[in-house]
This record gives structure tokens, sequence and C-alpha cells, in this order.
């Protein structure tokens, strides 16, 4: 698989700032297991292996089962990855950390989806169909692990409402 490809696909990005130290959210992005406290549209997250490489399985609220291997791990940094389903087509994910001050830190996930290939017939739809309910997936998702930081117990299911794709 050509992950250089896949970096060359259109994008979605959110980041927001959290209040804590980029210590701490390193520690909480880069546990096993850590979507099943932080990710509101999680049913469950196994380990595969997490020792010497990084995979593990997302079961989202509707059924829908994802795979996901870490390519690139940086401490303090983020990581990239790739998801999607066993054999299926996979998208590309980066996580970032930015220390903006002592105790504030930005977070920012970079999603390039399988459904948008460089040149693809779906590419029309993707500023007023994808990329909204994308964005509104990412915003979610870093808003549940600002939850866990922020209540120190996992964020409720679909919290920050339902997603027509995985609640």
């Amino acid at each position: 698989m050509n992950y250089t490809l896949m970096k060359k696909r259109k994008s979605v990005s959110y980041s927001k700032d959290l209040e804590f130290p980029i210590d701490k959210v390193w520690s909480l992005i880069s546990a096993p297991q850590n979507l099943q406290n932080c990710h509101p549209f999680c049913e469950t997250n196994s380990i595969i292996e997490w020792d010497d490489e990084h995979h593990d399985i997302l079961v989202y609220l509707n059924g829908r089962k994802f795979y996901r291997e870490f390519l690139i791990w940086t401490p303090m940094k983020g990581y990239e990855l790739i998801i999607g389903e066993k054999n299926g087509p996979k998208s590309y994910v980066i996580w970032e950390l930015f220390e903006i001050e002592r105790n504030r830190t930005k977070l920012k996930i970079t999603v390039f989806p399988y459904l948008l290939p460089k040149t693809s017939k779906f590419l029309p739809i993707f500023p007023f169909w994808i990329k909204p309910r994308l964005s509104r997936y990412l915003y979610s998702v870093i808003s549940g692990f600002e939850y866990y930081l922020q209540n120190e117990k996992p964020v409720p299911r679909n919290y920050f409402g339902q997603h027509p794709w995985f609640s």
C-alpha cells in the first residue's frame, strides 16, 4: 500500500486547544484501548498487538468493525495510522499534538478518507456531504478526549449527538 499517495487525497482536519499539559494528553491518546473511554461512538476497542507494533480493533456503536494499524509513532508529537474494514479500503489518519504553553496543548486529527482518492467520481460531493459529516465526527472524537481529561470518567455514548455513519 502506498501511504504517500494516501496523503494526496482530499482531507478533513479538526483541532482543539485542551487545557492540559502535553504529557497528560499524550499519555491518554497513546494508551492502549483509549477509545473505550474517550470515543463517543465506540462500542469496544480491543488490542491486537500493543508492545512492538500497535494494532487494534474499533467496533462502532452501529456494529461496524474497523482495524487500526499504526505506521508512525512519535512520543509527545503524535502518530499516523491507517483504518478501515479488514479487507476493505483504508483511510489515512494523522493525530498530532502541539504544546501551546505549559498547561495547554492543541490536539489535531486529520483524515484522508478512502472515499476520496485524488481523482474520484465522489469529489463533487466532498464539500457538501462528506466533509461536514467527517468534521462533525472529528469534533465529537476530540471533544470526547477533552471530556475524559476533564471528568476522569468515560464519555457517554453519542454524548455530542448521534452520527449517521457510526451511531
